[in-house]
């Protein structure tokens, strides 16, 4: 999964060349995948609990597989919106993999084993992190963009072959069919409010293109609460939500999105297509990033045992912070070494983090509804960081404009040259902005790109402080079934 969604941003300037677009297009590269992704992994983890835990995590490999080999097959400058469709089409596959596997897990172990059983799916994630955009760099310098694609569906179908031998089969017996309208409702709220923040660069906040799509995502919003409440059995139980250590894991489940998640694919497209550096030397300033996530998982694991989770994570938020914050001090053209020590350090602090946060996911809850714990926690971890990406964009667009501006106080395309900049189509903004050198454009973007990672860490540090909060609250879930090391993890988090 991790393949899934650090590859094509690595490949996004080949993608742009060989498949067309603009910048809207372009940019749905990536979040059609997290937005299918996240709209319906709640109803892929009720899906799963009813039909089987093995069945919907096969099934879902093989859309994954099937979707990469069409999106591999398409050429031609007009084939990015077919693009798009094939990647929000994977994000459905990836969410019913995701949620089935993981309660699949969750049945499959118990107490301290589930903790390192979860622990190590969070390594996994690291590995994925730490390797893809190094593998997809090379990749892409070698066999181009379709062996970018190839590399998750080669992995999705390692899965697959693995979970027809090994994964056994289970369900909740006191499950429900699918909440249809509840699960209609949510995915509508969130493609409309993707869609609106994706239009804010090019139009601006008061143009009927923008608010028209975040109003109607407000009431679609509105329209899923009032159907979860009155539903006997619905998707999302909103009486979850007032116990403070299940608000504090889902606020932990969305940091990640701003504070790490984001630069998986805005690094690249600066990189590569503002800066100009190579693909595979793109790849090694991201693996310097996310190579923490290889170890780090699983050394807070083991530091849970005499650490409670509320200082583990807020402590690592505010190391991520701080990494943020050294981060925006490297401008454009700075080289490896200046970079390497801001970049290790906000993968070190969202490792800690990272590691726990799959395994208190489940904790706070009864086991038996493992499928509707982690569907809410996926949806909240993947759908936050689809609006992040979509919210982050439009800020460095917008911050992009307000620099060009005081460039140029006469142009009159500040707008279109920042989303090209944003996109990664420095050629492209030179082209429209011809009044203005390579090395100005350079340096607007890297004082745009500075100020969007102070706001990022400030974020941080809230929520930082908000997650610390909530976890060390006393109040526990009613009737969460708890035993040996389960219950002493669950203090340690008080």
């Amino acid at each position: 999964m991790p393949l899934s969604f650090t590859g094509p941003a690595v490949a996004l300037p080949a993608l742009r060349e060989a498949l067309g677009g603009g910048p809207l297009a372009l940019n749905w590269v990536t979040n059609a995948f997290m937005l299918s992704f996240g709209a319906t992994l709640m109803a892929a983890g009720a899906l799963a609990d009813v039909y089987g835990r093995r069945r919907v995590f096969l099934a879902g490999l093989a859309v994954v597989v099937g979707s990469v080999l069409l999106q591999v097959c398409l050429q031609g400058k007009g084939a990015i919106i077919g693009f798009d469709l094939l990647r929000a089409l994977q994000g459905l596959g990836a969410a019913a993999a995701l949620a089935a596997g993981t309660a699949g897990l969750a049945q499959a172990y118990d107490g301290a084993r589930r903790t390192r059983a979860f622990s190590v799916v969070g390594t996994s994630f690291g590995v994925g992190l730490a390797f893809g955009p190094l593998l997809s760099g090379w990749l892409l310098q070698s066999r181009g963009w379709r062996s970018v694609m190839l590399s998750a569906a080669a992995a999705a179908f390692a899965a697959l072959l693995l979970g027809l031998r090994h994964m056994p089969e289970s369900r909740n017996p006191q499950a429900q069919r699918l909440d249809l309208p509840g699960a209609l409702s949510f995915t509508l709220a969130l493609a409309l409010l993707t869609w609106g923040m994706l239009q804010v660069p090019e139009t601006g906040w008061s143009h009927g293109r923008t608010w028209l799509p975040l109003a109607a995502a407000l009431l679609a919003a509105a329209a899923f609460v009032q159907i979860e409440r009155r539903s006997a059995h619905p998707m999302l139980d909103l009486s979850l939500f007032r116990y403070p250590r299940f608000v504090g894991v889902q606020l932990l489940a969305a940091a990640p999105a701003y504070a790490f998640v984001v630069l998986l694919v805005l690094l690249p497209l600066r990189f590569i297509g503002v800066e100009g550096l190579a693909p595979l030397a793109a790849g090694q300033r991201m693996f310097v990033l996310s190579l923490p996530m290889l170890c780090v998982p699983l050394l807070a694991g083991w530091l849970a045992r005499w650490l409670s989770a509320a200082l583990l994570c807020g402590a690592g938020l505010l190391v991520c912070a701080m990494g943020l914050l050294w981060l925006g001090r490297c401008a454009p053209g700075s080289d490896l070494a200046q970079m390497a020590a801001p970049l290790l350090l906000i993968g070190l602090g969202i490792g800690l983090p990272w590691g726990l946060m799959d395994g208190l996911a489940v904790t706070v809850v009864p086991r038996e509804r493992a499928g509707m714990a982690t569907g809410i926690f996926s949806t909240v971890r993947v759908a936050g960081e689809g609006i992040a990406l979509a919210v982050v964009g439009a800020a460095l667009a917008a911050l992009l404009t307000r620099e060009l501006a005081a460039l140029s106080p006469s142009m009159t395309q500040g707008s279109a040259v920042a989303q090209m900049l944003v996109t990664g189509n420095m050629q492209g903004a030179l082209a429209l902005m011809q009044d203005a050198s390579a090395a100005e454009l350079l340096k607007a973007y890297g004082l745009a790109f500075s100020t969007l990672l102070d706001v990022l860490a400030g974020v941080t540090v809230l929520t930082a402080v908000g997650v610390f909060a909530f976890l060390r609250s006393g109040t526990d879930m009613p009737h969460v079934r708890q035993s040996g090391l389960t219950r002493k993890a669950a203090t340690h988090a008080d």
